[in-house]
């Protein structure tokens, strides 16, 4: 089972219906990462943890900029010269949308890891 697929999937459902949230369940940290990446690029204009007793659920504000949202799978390993690459395959045009990456110094956007010279594993992308 994988969460942030999952969540990423409720939020493409629910920006398709051309709905004002989403509820994306099962919780994860690894799912608060990307919606606070997603929220900081201004995809999303936020999203709030309620508990539940078990897992948790998170309810997404929408803002309706989404136009496609997915996982990369597998998460694939890059170093700090393939970018280029990467931003070809998953993003429809240069500076458009995000990939997001897992780095040595914490989840981030490709453009942050680019500045910063990392690589890194691939996580998702949106735009």
């Amino acid at each position: 089972m994988d969460t942030l697929a999952n969540a990423l999937n409720a939020i493409k459902v629910a920006e398709a219906k051309g709905r004002a949230q989403a509820k994306v369940k099962p919780a994860s940290k690894l799912v608060k990462e990307v919606l606070s990446i997603m929220q900081q690029e201004g995809f999303i204009q936020g999203f709030e943890f309620i508990d539940d007793g078990k897992s948790g659920e998170i309810l997404v504000r929408l803002v309706g900029k989404i136009n496609n949202v997915g996982v990369v799978k597998p998460r694939l390993s890059l170093k700090k010269g393939e970018w280029e690459k990467w931003e070809q395959r998953y993003l429809p045009a240069r500076d458009v949308g995000r990939i997001i990456v897992s780095t040595p110094k914490g989840i981030t956007t490709h453009v942050k890891a680019k500045q910063e010279g990392a690589g890194g594993r691939l996580l998702a992308f949106v735009y």
